[in-house]
Order: structure tokens, then C-alpha cells, then sequence
């Protein structure tokens, strides 16, 4: 077998020559094994497997070759009764691919794998400690309590056995809860010293139970004295200088790293892994939908891309491998790879015999139980791959991943193209969405069903939850979402009931406004149906008319396509199909929604509608989202500009004035938008074949001013028709180019006041409401001189208890300072952030 996978040298000499560690045994070691250093106090070396798929990117056919012949092994070992009495139990998380790869190998049991995520909901079968590991808690949550109580044989498998403590440690818990007379230990390599491997004999024996043994290799390592120092100064002498975190980790020169999304179809119900179980009907289930997702995969793929990898993630070893192996088959003209990112902190060195070359580092990014780390992925970056295709579960699909320093962002670096496909996380007991093709899409949700607002004005495309309690305190809230705890869109903030003085501001204001916004309606109409490339000239009465189709992003951008639509009605006496579809910043749009709009309009027709632009985050987001739902669904004609009733941000071209003034529909929440929330995305509550959810608070009706303030707005129409016609004039004749002045304004204010996040700044006098309204507000920035435009702000502020500091040429109104509790600004050490 060939020794080495670096150009011929063993990748194992590097630490051999300076530590002294020396492989003894089968012939096969040096090829199956390399040699690194790890960041861990319990142990210097680590034994690197260059056909486990974890740190070496190696062909899907050996990785899952290896784990198969394993499996046949011990179906030979056992017999056909005894194998379909077994299970078949592997280690998280290096392997719990392996352990899969095994049970398709003897094919007549089911297996269950350790995790180290808890699941809410899911009681603990066992558990066992790792002791040499860095992350040492393993637990044990099958959905079926009895999977792990029969008496036939248990299958444990795990990478390599050093020790064997692991597997004592696991023997002892569940032979003390669910005894049984045959236990047998797979591993690709067996390294344990004569004495661990009698200890291991003495404890079967104490026992009165049969352990078996198959591995793929054997042998020891030798250990010179003090290997444990040397080992520490030579990660010491060859990590990180000064504070860096690691090969490969520099700073993205923008805001959003751009990948391309795949839709797999992932079969409805399928566990995307054993975290739970996985029987052999659910093996049936994967192996026929295993080629059609495959081909999904190699459709999306550049046509350029002839060295492609295929990254799972963490505990997601088996899908990710088994997406590999089948476009391995697809793909015999492309050269695949395989590996998986990980919890393990290893030191890089880029020399031929060492077996960590280069490694990005990157955030966790599925909120683990212990907290933030950071996470790697190695001999990735610079082994000249085409392209990466990151397989996450969604509870994965975080913003976190999608940060400017998370792992696509850690790719895009590195690689061409990157791709991103994400399999739904199984939670035993949730109900699983069938599959559904767009037609058959619930239709949209109308008043006075769903919202307060006329069944003509607006269609849904959400899903009811208001039987779901989603309300959190705001503090709560912000904590969760600042430490990376949560998502804003997993929860809801309590609605806020103003007070007589603020409703009184609210009328004040929608009095003295009410003409300037029906002005900033009629240009970005009249804008949209003079130029829009989605407009397309139809009959109607001989007369060729424009007829758009409006999409607000729901909720701010709904108030405002309904004022649209009343415009178009007004001026032109068309009717306008006008819908609100969800938008999540860090998760993209909707695309349900987008494949009902597809079926039943041409999707060259939409617009789609906002209230107002901050810093443009929404336009990048929509941007993002609508290029990659192009590429996953083959659908294309949605263009991602947005139409805005105010653009103080200049970040579109499409708006109806870029001055930074009061808004009412931002100054209330849901009693100004028809009495519906935010839009909420849980993948509790929504599957991959469901719309976003969002609750309608029917209980407010007696505080809605939803109505009130669109008539109060289209009574002005006829009296702001000259200004209108003039002010559009003047437009169209103007070059509209975005600048993204509002983008480089907060990146600006975000380091002058030491927050260093600009997801914590939010300009505009629509976005500080918000942040009033719904966040934990630190300060208010307002322009020096603002009038009564400020009006609710202050109160609101003062409401609060937060100060307004009057900042001379902001170029907003004014800005919004969410609260950077949890930001590296917090420590106060510019003089400027608040203190904690």
C-alpha cells in the first residue's frame, strides 16, 4: 500500500524525527495512518486516518470501502440470526460515519450513534466520557427507548483504539443498564499497548461477556519519555504568533461571503443521520433518493469544476459521504473528495511529512450545548479544489455560517466556488412536512382571517402560528441573539402597547406626514410602472397597460405595497396582484414562497416592495437569496431590486424619495401592519415544504390603526398628483446608481463608538423605532437640529431610560445603538462602549 498521501513522504515523519514517536506493526500502518500535534493538555501526538474522511480529504469510495468491509466482517463473525439481533453503536463525532459505514456492511441492523448535542425533548439512553479527548461527553438519545435494550450482540465502532478506555467506559454504562453477552469493537486501527489490550480482557472476563475484536490494521506506538513537553513547546514554537487564530484565517473584504444554496429534496421524515437511530428501512429509503439528490448536486456544480470536495460537518459525517460516493459514480470525469469540519484543535505545519497541512478556522455554528468555539477544517485551503460543497443539517444553517468569519466565508477564501446544501435535522416526535411541488402550495392567507387588512389588499404567503407562543422578553431576546444563542427570527419580542401620549404622537405625525408620504408613493409607483424591467405591457381594454406584480417583504415593506396598489388603482384603474412573503437576514427569502409566485405568475412580473433601506443589509440579503434560489430551482426572471417608499441609504434605484424622515407605519408594530408579527422561521415549526410562520394578533383589533392609516395616506393622492408627475419627471432623468453611502456611514459609527458590529447599528428614523420597539437599545444618535420627526424617538427613548446624544452632519435622522452587552466593544477599553 502506498505509505504516504504528501508527494510520496510518510505523513508521519515530521513529528516522528522531532518527538521520537515510532509506528510499530502491520505493514499497512504508515499508509492508513499520519501523525500530527494536537492542542490538548491529555495528549501530544495525534494519529491522523487518511481514509476516515475527517482530516483528510480523501475519495468517498475508500472512506465508505473501509467501513463497508468492517461491516462484512462482523456479519461473518456473527451469523445472519445474531446480526439482526445486534446494534450497531459508533463514537461522535469522528465516527460516526464509520459507524454507519459498518452497519450498511452488515446491512441487518439498525445503529445509533453518540452525540454531543442534546436534543430537547429526547431522554438520555447512556453516556460516557471520552478521556483523552478534547470535548468529552458523549450522550446517548435513541428515539426508540428499546433500541438499546435487547441482548443480542453490540457492535461499538470507533476511528482507532489508543487506549481502550472509551470503550470500557462505554461497556461498563450500558452493560450496567442493559446486560448482554456479546459485545464486539470495530476500529480501522488497533494501537493499544499489551497492557490496555489485557485490561480490556480482564474487564469481558469480570464481565462474563464475549468481546471480539476486527480492525482493518494493528500495532503500538512508541512513546519516548517526556513526549507530552516536547510535544507542548513544538505547538508552541510552530502555532499562531501573537493572538492569531490559526492558517487560513484572514478578514473577507465584504459583509456576505457568496455561496450557491442546493435543494436536495432530502425525503420528508429520513433521519439525516443516527443522532436518534437508523434502521435499515431508513438505509432502503436513502439508497433509492440517493441518486436523484446526487444529480442535484452535479447540476449545480460549475461546469469547470474538476476537483470538488465535499465537506460534512461535525457529527453529519454519512449523508455528506454517501452525497460523495454517488457523484463520485455521477462524476467519473471529476475528481471528488471527501472530509468533514470538526471540533479537534490541531496544530497546522505545510511540510510534506506532516498530515496537517493548512487549516481554516472559523466559528461554531450550530449553537453547541457548551458554548461558542472555534471550529476547523483541514488540508482544505490550498490543495487547489474547484470547488466545496459544505453539507450542514439545518440546525446548522445559522447566522453564524454565514458571518463574514464563518466557514463559507473561511472557503470562499480559498476556493473558486462554494456551495451549500443543508439537510433537515431530524427531531423524533416532529411532525414531517410531505413533499409538496409548488402547485400544491397552500394559497395565500387573507383578511380577516389572517390579517386585518381587505382579502383584496394583500395575500400572505406565511403560515398561521398564532396558537404558538413565541414572545420572549426583549432582554432575553437580546442576549440569546448577540451570544449566538438564537436567531431573532426564532422568537418574537412582547408587541408594545403605547401610551396615550405615544398614540397621540402617532396621529400628530400621520397628520403632518400623511401628503409626504402619499408624494413618496406616487414617484416610486409611477417609477415602478414607467421603467421596471419586471412590467411587462399587456391589454386591457385595448389599451396596453403595465400590470406588475407586487411582493412585499414582510411586514414594513406590506403597508407599503398596499399603498402602491391603492396608487395604481387610484391613478391608473388597475388592479395590481400584491403579496408578502418573508425575509430573514443571515437565512435568505423564502423559497416556497418563490416557487408559489413561479407557478402562478411570470416571475419577470415581480417587484418586490420595502418600506425604507438602512444599510442595505435586505438588498443584499434578497440579492443573495434570489440568485441562489435561481441556481438550485432553474427558475429565472425574479430580479432582487427592491422598490422603497424611502431610500436614506442609497442602496436601491427604485425609491420614492432617499430622505430620512418619519414614516408612521414604522413608529407602531403589528397594530400599523394588519395585526401581524414578524415573521418567524424555527425548523420546529417549519419544515422545508412549509411557508415562514407569522402569528395574527387578533386580540389588538381595538389598538389596530392599520386601515386608518392607509385612508389617511390615499386621501392625500389627488392633491399630491402635479407634485408627483414633476418629481418623476425629474427622476427619470437622474442617475439613481446606489452608492451605499448608509453601508460605509454605520461601518464608521460601528468603530467610532468601539461596537465592531454593524448588525448592532441601525440608521434611520424607521430602523432606531425598531430598535426601541422590539431590541435593547444603548444609545440614540440624533442629527443636530432634527425636528418633529424625532418626536416619538425621544419618547420613546425616555420611556426607556436611553440617551439621546445629538451628533453634528449624521448623515440619518438618526441612528439606533442596539446594546453591545456582548460585544468585543463592551469592555469599554476605547473609552466610548458601555462598560459591563
Amino acid at each position: 500500500m502506498k505509505k504516504a498521501v504528501n508527494d510520496g513522504v510518510w505523513s508521519g515523519s515530521w513529528v516522528a524525527r522531532r518527538l521520537g514517536v515510532a509506528l510499530d506493526g502491520d505493514d499497512t500502518l504508515t499508509g492508513l495512518l499520519g501523525l500530527a500535534l494536537r492542542r490538548n493538555p491529555k495528549r501530544a501526538h495525534l494519529l491522523v486516518s487518511n481514509v476516515l474522511g475527517k482530516h483528510v480529504p480523501q475519495s468517498p469510495s475508500v472512506v465508505y470501502g473501509h467501513g463497508l468491509a468492517l461491516g462484512r466482517r462482523v456479519r461473518e463473525l456473527l451469523g445472519d440470526d445474531a446480526a439482526r439481533a445486534a446494534v450497531v453503536l459508533g463514537y461522535a463525532e469522528t465516527a460516526t460515519g464509520l459507524g454507519h459505514s459498518v452497519a450498511d456492511g452488515l446491512a441487518l441492523a439498525p445503529y445509533l450513534h453518540s452525540t454531543r448535542r442534546p436534543v430537547p425533548g429526547v431522554a438520555r439512553a447512556g453516556g460516557f466520557e471520552e478521556s483523552h479527548s478534547h470535548a468529552t461527553s458523549h450522550l446517548l438519545l435513541p428515539e426508540d427507548p428499546a433500541l438499546l435494550a435487547g441482548s443480542g450482540p453490540l457492535v461499538l465502532v470507533d476511528d482507532e483504539f489508543s487506549t481502550g478506555n472509551t470503550v470500557l467506559n462505554t461497556i461498563r454504562d450500558l452493560h450496567a443498564r442493559y446486560p448482554r453477552e456479546h459485545y464486539v469493537v470495530v476500529a480501522l486501527v488497533d494501537m493499544r499497548s499489551p497492557a490496555d489490550a489485557a485490561r480490556l480482557e480482564a474487564f469481558a472476563e469480570q464481565m462474563g461477556a464475549r468481546v471480539d475484536l476486527v480492525t482493518a490494521a494493528s500495532g503500538t506506538v512508541r512513546l519516548p519519555e517526556g513526549v507530552l513537553e516536547k510535544g507542548q513547546a513544538l505547538v508552541a514554537e510552530y502555532g499562531p504568533r501573537s493572538g492569531a487564530r490559526g492558517t487560513a484565517r484572514s478578514t473577507p473584504a465584504g459583509p456576505h461571503p457568496t455561496h450557491t444554496r442546493i435543494d436536495l429534496h432530502w425525503p420528508p421524515g429520513l433521519p439525516d443521520g443516527a443522532r436518534h437511530g437508523f434502521t435499515p428501512k431508513h438505509r432502503t429509503r436513502l439508497e433509492a433518493a440517493l441518486p436523484e439528490m446526487a444529480a442535484r448536486l452535479a447540476e449545480a456544480l460549475p461546469a469547470e469544476a474538476h476537483r470538488v470536495h465535499i465537506l460534512g460537518f461535525e457529527e453529519l459525517m454519512y449523508a455528506p459521504l454517501r452525497l460523495a460516493h454517488e457523484l463520485e459514480r455521477l462524476r467519473p470525469d471529476a475528481e471528488i473528495r471527501f472530509s468533514t469540519t470538526t471540533r479537534s484543535p490541531v496544530l497546522a505545519v505545510d511540510d510534506p511529512g506532516y498530515a496537517i497541512r493548512t487549516r481554516l478556522v472559523f466559528p461554531a455554528h450550530d449553537d453547541p450545548a457548551d458554548g461558542p468555539g472555534d471550529r476547523y477544517a483541514y488540508n482544505i485551503a490550498g490543495a487547489g479544489f474547484d470547488a466545496v460543497v459544505a453539507v450542514v443539517d439545518s440546525a446548522a444553517d445559522t447566522p453564524a455560517l454565514h458571518a463574514p468569519d464563518g466557514l463559507l466565508a473561511r472557503l470562499a477564501e480559498h476556493v473558486p466556488h462554494v456551495l451549500l446544501t443543508v439537510v433537515p435535522s431530524y427531531v423524533p416526535g416532529a411532525a414531517q412536512a410531505p413533499e409538496r411541488p409548488a402547485t400544491m402550495l397552500p394559497e395565500p392567507l387573507r383578511g380577516p382571517v389572517f390579517s386585518s387588512y381587505a382579502p383584496d389588499e394583500v395575500g400572505w404567503l406565511l403560515q398561521d402560528l398564532s396558537d404558538v407562543t413565541l414572545e420572549a422578553p426583549t432582554e432575553e431576546r437580546e442576549e440569546a441573539i448577540q451570544s449566538g444563542g438564537a436567531h431573532y427570527a426564532e422568537s418574537l419580542p412582547v408587541e408594545y402597547q403605547p401610551s396615550e401620549d405615544y398614540q397621540r404622537l402617532f396621529h400628530s405625525a400621520l397628520d403632518a406626514s400623511a401628503a409626504r408620504i402619499a408624494t413618496a408613493v406616487g414617484v416610486v409607483t409611477e417609477t415602478v410602472l414607467a421603467e421596471s424591467p419586471h412590467s411587462r405591457l399587456r391589454s386591457s381594454g385595448g389599451t396596453p397597460v403595465p400590470r406588475p406584480v407586487l411582493v412585499s417583504l414582510a411586514r414594513a415593506g406590506t403597508p407599503v405595497g398596499v399603498l402602491m396598489r391603492r396608487w395604481a388603482q387610484h391613478r391608473h384603474g388597475i388592479d395590481l396582484p400584491h403579496y408578502a412573503v418573508s425575509i430573514v437576514r443571515g437565512r435568505g427569502i423564502d423559497a416556497n414562497a418563490l416557487r408559489w409566485l413561479a407557478a402562478h405568475h411570470d416571475p419577470a412580473d415581480v417587484v418586490f416592495v420595502d418600506g425604507w433601506t438602512g444599510k442595505g443589509a435586505i438588498t443584499r440579503e434578497l440579492t443573495a437569496a434570489v440568485e441562489e434560489f435561481e441556481k438550485t430551482e432553474g427558475v429565472t426572471g425574479f430580479d432582487p431590486e427592491i422598490a422603497v417608499l424611502a431610500d436614506p441609504g442609497s442602496c436601491v434605484r427604485t425609491y420614492g424619495t432617499r430622505e430620512d424622515f418619519l414614516i408612521p407605519s414604522a413608529c407602531l408594530n403589528s397594530t400599523v401592519s394588519g395585526l401581524i408579527s414578524r415573521t418567524v422561521l424555527r425548523a420546529d415549526l417549519v419544515g422545508p415544504h412549509d411557508y415562514h410562520g407569522a402569528k395574527f394578533y387578533r386580540e389588538l383589533a381595538g389598538a389596530d390603526v392599520s386601515v386608518p392609516f392607509l385612508d389617511a395616506v390615499s386621501a392625500r393622492f389627488t392633491e399630491v398628483g402635479d407634485a408627483v408627475d414633476a418629481q418623476v419627471k425629474d427622476l427619470l432623468a437622474t442617475d439613481r446608481t446606489p452608492t451605499w453611502e448608509g453601508w460605509a456611514a454605520v461601518e464608521r459609527i460601528s468603530e467610532e463608538y468601539g461596537i465592531h458590529d454593524v448588525n448592532l447599528v441601525k440608521p434611520g428614523v424607521g430602523e432606531t423605532t425598531r430598535v426601541l420597539l422590539r431590541r435593547v437599545p444603548w444609545k440614540i444618535l440624533a442629527r443636530a437640529g432634527a425636528g418633529a420627526d424625532l418626536d416619538h424617538v425621544r419618547l420613546l427613548a425616555e420611556q426607556r431610560g436611553v440617551p439621546v446624544e445629538e451628533v453634528a452632519e449624521l448623515p440619518y435622522t438618526c441612528v439606533g445603538l442596539i446594546h453591545p452587552k456582548y460585544t468585543r466593544g463592551a469592555t469599554g477599553a476605547d473609552g466610548k462602549a458601555v462598560a459591563v
